[in-house]
């Protein structure tokens, strides 16, 4: 999972509660830009 927001406190908390329930965020992004360079970063590939 990528979580994407402008402010980095809300990043922070959304990361902590999906923790709290066992989800990975993989990365973080500030804006849709930072965003779609994350999730080409972090995407699984399918063989």
């Amino acid at each position: 999972m990528v979580i994407v927001d402008d402010q980095a406190l809300v990043r922070t908390g959304f990361r902590m509660i999906l923790a709290a329930e066992g989800i990975e965020a993989v990365a973080e992004a500030a804006d849709g830009d930072a965003a779609a360079v994350a999730v080409r970063r972090t995407r699984r590939t399918s063989s």
